[in-house]
């Protein structure tokens, strides 16, 4: 033979559990893949059969096998070249993974063996080279081979659930068969190496209303239209097993909290057929009168209900409106109540889901009714006057005793008490009026005056007289109507004044007139003169049928050297009935006017010449006046 071509032999006993084997593994030519698959301990036992094979150099390992978990040290495997002739004259040399620390070989006999007990989960195959080497000369009888110990699985890892914990939740009145959830366990042992990893699931807990796929841990329902208003949560228990549920294997389990959501399948339910309340009469608008409750075993939307008042007569006094909080009917009072008028209220109440689902139930189930019976309770009240307020006309020149008006109360109890009037002293301040404590009559106690006190606001008390002395109040208005009983007079205090020179005809002044009284159609006055024997040849009275009324001069003569003073009574009347009139005498001053019309000194001459002045002291004073007033117009 070659030396390329040189072949040797290696032998390699091999130990695996049930089976010892001794295999020869030959050399192939350097280069080849080294296999990384194994066979079972079995397959080389079989493998047996070749073991004159002779092959081209090169090594390839088959996988030795190993227990995990074995504390025991023990022989594995044996390795030996076709060169070692007993003399010990060949090293056998183990390196990689685990050598040394884990696995050793005897470098004689070239045994392999454990040193420590091996955890597959930890790691499960060590890759390993050997070499075999002349003692003498230190150079390899074959070249360095790779081969793989596999640590040989066995059941020592109880399964494990994942996703704890494990909480889910199904529309109660689901079909069977309705997925619920799904648990799912991990092993941490070989899958690929018997049962140890081949897990199995069953329910310990939750039967007959659920059920478990065993391969696929998928909890489904099997139990008919559960119920949540019966049992709104369940606790199933399921168990997982290794070794396909076997004897001897591991098992673990876990809860899965099933809740059932709700749905519509229940529709409000009135547990009283009848409900009575009282509210007393005076109860203000928009009180509670009463709450009313229809059950509904469902929750949420699905409980919401509507309540409305069928009997549309009665139901006009309350209405009801549901509180959003509680579910409940609330009876308000909608109109006020009157005891003497009715004293119960019969009604019919119904209410009626907001969401309906006629999949489970049809629609007359979704709503209830009840009877409302409301009585009304007497409440002593005080007095009601017959009118809300009284308004009355009377004279100013009304006799002491004159009846006024009379105000009428009454007790709308059924007691009817009697009642007793009175008038607000701080309302008549001026005692102007008396009321009959009995009927209500009022009549005047004091003589009157319109153009004092042309209203009085008179505030009357209805008491009862029995009971509870409830008393009410009313306004009464009374008008004072006018009488004529007020002369007409001058508007105002007249100075009228004639310049020299004045035109017969023209007009001195103008004339008005006022009185307090306020007839029915307004003022109408009339200006006259004094009647005398003799027409006045200075002045007349013009009446200009206005209200008004001209003194007018009668010739054009008028000096101060004549005469400065006329004296003219005026004769003012009204149109009452009677006509009252009022004489006035005006003092008209003659005056030597200037230019403009203007009389700046009538009124100090007058004043002058009544002191008894000169007249040489006048003429001074008045040129002094002259003078004055040109510079003025200078």
């Amino acid at each position: 033979m070659g030396s390329g071509e040189e072949k040797q032999r290696w032998t390699v006993k091999m130990s695996a559990p049930s089976v010892l084997a001794t295999v020869t593994v030959l050399s192939l030519i350097p280069g080849w893949v080294l296999s990384s698959q194994g066979l079972e301990a079995q397959q080389l036992a079989q493998g047996s059969t070749h073991l004159h094979r002779r092959l081209k150099r090169g090594w390839i390992w088959k996988q030795l096998f190993v227990p995990e978990e074995d504390p025991t040290p023990r022989v594995i495997g044996q390795l030996k070249s076709d060169y070692d002739r007993g003399e010990f004259s060949i090293k056998y040399i183990l390196s990689g993974e685990g050598a040394g620390d884990v696995f050793e070989i005897d470098e004689y006999s070239g045994e392999i063996r454990t040193l420590q007990k091996l955890d597959r989960e930890e790691k499960a195959f060590y890759v390993l080279q050997a070499q075999a080497i002349n003692r003498r000369s230190n150079e390899p009888v074959e070249p360095q081979s790779e081969f793989i110990i596999k640590v040989q699985d066995i059941n020592d890892n109880v399964p494990q659930f994942e996703n704890e914990p494990y909480v889910s939740s199904i529309s109660e009145m689901c079909p069977i068969g309705t997925t619920v959830a799904q648990v799912t366990a991990t092993d941490a042992d070989d899958p690929l190496f018997g049962n140890n990893a081949k897990l199995i699931y069953s329910i310990l807990q939750g039967e007959p209303y659920f059920s478990v796929e065993p391969k696929t841990g998928i909890i489904v329902t099997s139990w008919p239209n559960m119920d949540r208003e019966a049992r709104e949560q369940y606790q199933v228990v399921v168990q997982v097993k290794d070794m396909l549920g076997l004897s001897g294997g591991y098992s673990s389990s876990t809860t899965v909290t099933v809740s059932l959501t709700d749905v519509n399948d229940n529709g409000p339910t009135f547990q009283h057929h009848l409900y009575t309340f009282a509210v007393p009469e005076n109860a203000p608008v928009g009180i509670t009168v009463g709450r009313i409750m229809a059950d509904d075993g469902d929750v949420g939307v699905n409980a919401r209900m509507n309540y409305s008042l069928e009997d549309l007569e009665e139901s006009t006094t309350f209405r009801i409106q549901t509180d959003p909080v509680t579910q409940e009917g609330v009876v308000l009072l909608a109109k006020p109540l009157d005891y003497e008028t009715k004293r119960r209220f019969v009604m019919a109440a119904e209410a009626v889901n907001d969401h309906m689902d006629t999949h489970f139930l049809s629609y007359d189930e979704f709503k209830d009714r009840t009877t409302l019976k409301i009585i009304v309770e007497d409440v002593d009240e005080p007095p009601v006057f017959l009118a809300p307020v009284y308004e009355w006309k009377v004279p100013e020149n009304a006799m002491m005793g004159t009846v006024v008006g009379t105000v009428s109360a009454r007790d709308i109890d059924t007691v009817n008490n009697p009642i007793r009037y009175s008038i607000d002293k701080g309302s008549d301040l001026r005692k102007a009026f008396r009321i009959d404590p009995n009927n209500g009559t009022i009549t005047v106690a004091k003589p009157l005056d319109r153009e004092t006190l042309s209203w009085h606001n008179v505030t009357v008390a209805a008491e009862e007289t029995k009971q509870n002395h409830l008393s009410a109040t009313v306004a009464v208005f009374i008008k004072v109507l006018d009488i004529n009983d007020n002369v007409p007079r001058l508007a105002r205090d007249y100075q009228p004044y004639i310049c020299e020179g004045t035109q017969a005809g023209e007009l001195v002044q103008l004339l008005s007139a006022v009185d307090p009284d306020e007839p029915v159609e307004g003022h109408h006055f009339y200006f006259s003169m004094v009647s005398e024997k003799h027409i006045n040849p200075n002045f007349t009275i013009r009446d200009n049928q206005d209200n008004t009324a001209g003194i007018v001069a009668r010739r054009s003569t008028f000096t101060r050297k004549d005469r400065i003073h006329f004296l003219l009574p005026v004769v003012v009347t009204d149109s009452g009935s009677p006509a009252l009139s009022s004489t006035s005498t005006l003092t008209i001053s003659v005056c030597s006017c200037q230019p403009t019309g203007h009389c700046p000194t009538g009124g100090v001459q007058a004043l002058a010449l009544s002191m008894g002045v000169s007249i040489q002291t006048l003429l001074g004073l008045l040129l002094c006046l002259v003078v004055f007033a040109a510079d003025l117009l200078c």
